[in-house]
This record gives structure tokens, C-alpha cells and sequence, in this order.
């Protein structure tokens, strides 16, 4: 089988696919959100309530609402009649705070303390929209709200009592946990082999290079997370490539791209920013390597772009005529190709994720995909060498018409496939919410509850994902590895049509068998790529070895888009 045929899922004989006893992911996601969410919250203690005098309720009014309090209210507070004669409620005071266990909600908890009198109560969420309730006396209220979309709200608590003609208030400035994304231009941020970013020369064995993100090439001081093309050249052994926040975060012990000796790797990474704006990149391996970033967006918790997954979808195969014209990208040009308005894509979306595959490279070149308008950027988003077919997760900036660009930056022909897997619009709700990544599944270790031996060929593994505890998910972040590989294949990932099966139930069948590719991989290769994947209507993400030999799958997750 050629590497030609495995990029596009052609030619390959269907096999009866077996799912091996599926392993749910669910706790661990479930503890990520929620730490990653409850970091953001406020509080504002009694103390600081703004008590303010109304017009003067009528006698009547008062006496009548004093003679209907609830008894089981009282407390150890001044009685209502005193409160009363003594023309106010004085202890009218409430404690305010609010935390959040997903990326656009809040959970508010208002404590009350009161005379025994009839109270109104209105929250306003700072979004424009308000809730009311009423108590009496003492009281301990909890509401909860999502917002459509990220940002800082200021949510204030109006306690009135009427009968006394006084009111209180009190709140705090609520900033959502999840971020919206905004498209940036491709731009280099880093480049070890001029001096870009950092100063000219190989990033050792085991050691790393901070790259500035907040505050540079336009991106702004208050960005959250990044959207990286990261490349690793100029290798001369096997190792690995670790990004995080960097200082203040601990190092963790997830990959984000592997290479061997002499090949040049790129994949998207999708990374918290540091508080001092920085991320870090390390270099797992015993020996010096060159590495590259380029920007092709950011988050921030200003309103901007949600996320929308879809199933992946082929809107470009060079080879077919689809989505241009039929026949190889000739060498340093480009192609125009519509997304926007396509295949369930809105017009208005102001960025794409896609998984663009090169294939039957006659040379040695890079590819770059671009706006639909302005330049050829000099980032570049895949690496190849002749012969290879190479996959990589790309995020690029949509022109107003709906259009992108893809660059053949060698000197020789290439086909190229592209799929859509998401889109980014202002009418998308999800937000990004990134965690401590963790390693979910690993092939070769039983340690991660895997039973199941090597990723067998032509069949596939499904993962339960979304916890009860986590509503509203509608993409996961992971990287995908392949490694151990013992001949050419591909990987494709998609939502299962079926929920996991009760504890002793036979396995679920297998869904329609995806002919998009994730990664693609060569013998001997470990080839890891970024994927941003929809767990359906069922919580279940199914990963096809489309290959005709086992290999190993190593799942690492690193955040999640939520729209709640």
C-alpha cells in the first residue's frame, strides 16, 4: 500500500473492527475542569456592603410586614419590632461570592444577614440580565448562570428591605474561566537557527527555550493561551518536545511532538501563557536541536471567537479535483479553496481547524496555509521530505469571503488533502479551558488501565470521555502519538454513534469507518499530532488504525472547549 492511498483512505479492504474493552477518561476530565475552572472567582465580605436609605415605607407597611414574619427565620439578629421602632433594619448586610466549575458559568453564594423582615432580592449579572428571588430574615442564597460568551462581568447583589426603606449591596468583578479564540496572522516567534526570539544556537539536551508570547507580534498582554506551530529541525538523535506555561508551572510529563535523527517535525500546540507571558519549550532529548514557533492565534477572555466541532470532513484532495484543481500543487505556488459557507461551515467564521496532508512530494519543501487574502506568510505549518506523506493539526485565519490559501513552498510538485475538523466564529459558544495535561492511554503500559495489547490493524479503541460532572463539552484538545510502527497507515479519529456499553454487555459495533486522517506514518515512525475532537452525542471518541500492522497509540489531554 502507498502512502498515497493511506492519506485519503482509498483503496484499503475493510476488515470486521473489534473494540477493546473501553477505558473511561471521565474522572480524570472531570477533576481537570474543575480545577482549571475554580481558580477564577471573588469574594466580598459583609463589610463591604453600601447600605442605602430609601424613600420612607409607610407605618402601616411596616407593622404589617413585621406582624407576617416566619417565625422559624429568627435569628439571633435584633428582633423585627425593635428593628422597627428603631426605624431601620441595621444589621441588613450580604457577603458575596462567586466561582465557577465550567468555562462560562458561575456559581454565586450570597450570604444574608437581616431582621426578621421581608426581603427582595434582584442579581445582576453584569450581562445585562438579571434574577430575583425573596426571603425573610437570615438567609443563605446560591444561584447559578452561564454566559454566552467569555469575559469579566461585574455581578452585583440588591438586597431591599421595604418595610425600613433601606437597601444593600454588594459584588464583585466575575472573570470567566474559558477563553475565546482570536485568528493571528502566522508569525515566528522563535527560531533558534537565526536568532529569532532567543539567541542564535541549538536548544541542549534536556534543556528548553522560553519564547515571549503576551505582548508580542501583536498579541495582546491579556492572552491566556497560545496556538503554536512548533517545529524541531537539525536533529541528530530521537527525543521529544515538551511545551508548557513555564515558570510557575511544573514541567509535565506529556509530549507534544517527537522526532528522530535528521527529519524536521512540526505540530500544533495549543498552550496556557504564563503569568510573565512567557511558554517554554523543552527539549526531551541527550542531544541539541534547533526549534521553531509560530503564532497562528491566541485566547483571551475578551469576547471573540467560540469553537465549533464538527465530524471531520474533506474539503480539499488534490488528487481528485476536490476543492481545486485536479493535479499536483506546483512548486512555490499556491491555491485558493473555500471553506465558509461549505459543508455546514457559516460564512462568518473567522478561523478553521483543519488537518492539512501532503502526499507524493517530489522534494524536499514545506507547506504553508494562509488567509484567503494578504501575503505568504514565512511561517510554515508542515515539513516534508520526498516520497513522505506527512499530516499536521493547522488553525488559519478565514478571509471575509470564506476563503484560505495553502502554499507549496518547495521547488518540486506535491499533492495536498485537507480536512475540516472545526471552525471558530463570534456566533460559537465554546470556550477553551485548558488544564494540566494528562495521559489517558498508553498502548504499551498497562499502567493506564489498557488491557488490551498493541492498537491492532484495521480496528479500533473507544474512550469514553465526558463526565456527568461536565456538561457542555463540545471538543477535546488531545495529542494523538503513534509509534512502534511496522508499516505505513493512518489515523483517524471520530464521535462514536453508540454509547459504551454497560459492565457486562457485549462492545458497541463500529461506527462508519472515517476515510479522514488524523496523522500518517511510515515503518519505524512515532508521529504524534494535535486533535481537536468531538466526543458526540454519547461521550465516546473512537481512534481507527487504518494501517494494515499493530502499532501503539499514546493519548495525552490537554483541555477541552465548553460552552457552559
Amino acid at each position: 500500500m502507498t502512502a498515497a492511498f493511506v492519506a485519503a483512505g482509498l483503496g484499503i479492504i475493510p476488515g470486521i473492527a473489534q473494540a477493546a474493552d473501553p477505558v473511561p477518561v471521565a474522572a480524570g476530565v472531570a477533576e481537570a475542569i474543575a480545577e482549571a475552572s475554580t481558580s477564577e472567582g471573588f469574594h466580598s465580605p459583609a463589610d463591604r456592603t453600601i447600605r442605602t436609605t430609601l424613600p420612607t415605607a409607610t407605618d402601616g407597611k411596616a407593622k404589617a410586614n413585621a406582624q407576617t414574619a416566619a417565625p422559624q427565620k429568627a435569628q439571633t439578629a435584633p428582633t423585627a419590632q425593635a428593628a422597627l421602632d428603631a426605624g431601620a433594619n441595621p444589621t441588613l448586610a450580604v457577603d458575596v461570592s462567586g466561582t465557577s466549575y465550567t468555562a462560562h458559568g458561575i456559581e454565586l453564594t450570597a450570604l444574608i444577614t437581616s431582621a426578621d423582615f421581608a426581603l427582595d432580592i434582584v442579581v445582576d449579572w453584569g450581562d445585562g440580565k438579571t434574577d430575583t428571588f425573596t426571603a425573610q430574615g437570615n438567609y443563605e442564597l446560591h444561584a447559578s448562570h452561564i454566559y454566552d460568551k467569555s469575559g469579566q462581568y461585574q455581578v452585583q447583589v440588591k438586597v431591599t428591605d421595604t418595610a425600613n426603606a433601606v437597601q444593600a449591596t454588594n459584588g464583585g468583578a466575575f472573570l470567566t474561566p474559558g477563553a475565546d479564540f482570536t485568528p493571528h496572522t502566522p508569525t515566528r516567534l522563535l527560531d533558534t537557527r537565526n536568532g529569532t526570539g532567543a539567541a542564535v544556537g541549538k536548544v541542549p539536551g534536556q534543556g528548553s527555550a522560553r519564547v515571549k508570547v503576551a505582548g508580542n507580534a501583536s498579541v495582546p498582554a491579556g492572552v491566556t493561551a497560545v496556538a503554536l506551530n512548533v517545529t524541531v529541525t537539525e536533529t541528530i538523535d530521537s527525543g521529544h518536545v515538551t511545551v508548557w506555561p513555564g515558570a510557575g508551572y511544573d514541567r509535565p510529563n506529556t509530549s507534544n511532538l517527537n522526532y528522530t535523527a535528521g527529519r524536521s517535525v512540526p505540530n500544533m500546540v495549543i498552550v496556557p501563557v504564563g503569568e510573565d507571558g512567557y511558554v517554554e519549550l523543552f527539549n526531551g532529548g541527550w542531544q541539541p536541536v534547533d526549534l521553531i514557533a509560530d503564532v497562528t492565534g491566541y485566547f483571551t477572555r475578551a469576547s471573540a471567537s467560540g469553537y465549533t466541532s464538527m465530524t471531520p470532513a474533506r474539503f480539499v484532495d488534490t488528487r481528485e479535483g476536490v476543492g481545486t484543481t485536479r493535479g499536483k500543487l506546483a512548486a512555490r505556488s499556491a491555491f485558493t479553496t473555500r471553506i465558509g459557507g461549505l459543508q455546514g461551515v457559516p460564512q462568518n467564521v473567522t478561523a478553521v481547524a483543519l488537518n492539512v496532508t501532503v502526499t507524493e512530494p517530489e522534494g524536499p519543501g514545506h507547506m504553508t496555509a494562509f488567509s484567503g487574502t494578504g501575503p505568504v506568510p514565512t511561517a510554515s505549518n508542515l515539513n516534508f521530505v520526498p516520497g513522505q506523506t506527512v499530516a499536521n493539526a493547522v488553525i488559519v485565519p478565514v478571509a471575509a469571503d470564506g476563503t484560505i490559501k495553502i502554499f507549496n513552498g518547495a521547488w518540486s510538485p506535491t499533492h495536498v488533502v485537507v480536512d475540516v475538523v472545526g471552525y471558530y466564529s463570534p456566533d460559537s459558544k465554546a470556550a477553551f479551558l485548558p488544564f494540566t495535561p494528562f495521559r489517558t492511554l498508553d498502548t504499551r503500559e498497562e499502567a493506564y488501565g489498557w488491557p488490551g495489547g498493541r492498537f491492532r490493524a484495521r480496528e479500533f479503541i473507544t474512550k469514553g470521555f465526558t463526565p456527568e460532572a461536565a456538561t457542555g463539552v463540545e471538543a477535546y484538545v488531545l495529542n494523538a502519538t503513534v509509534t512502534e510502527t511496522r508499516g505505513t497507515g493512518f489515523l483517524s479519529v471520530a464521535p462514536s454513534p453508540y454509547a459504551l456499553p454497560a459492565e457486562g454487555e457485549p462492545a458497541a459495533p463500529a461506527g462508519p469507518r472515517p476515510v479522514s486522517s488524523t496523522l500518517n506514518w511510515t515503518t519505524g515512525d512515532t508521529v504524534p499530532n494535535l486533535v481537536q475532537a468531538s466526543d458526540g452525542d454519547h461521550g465516546v471518541i473512537t481512534f481507527w488504525n487504518q494501517g494494515h500492522e499493530d502499532a501503539d497509540l499514546v493519548l495525552d489531554v490537554f483541555g477541552v472547549y465548553q460552552t457552559k
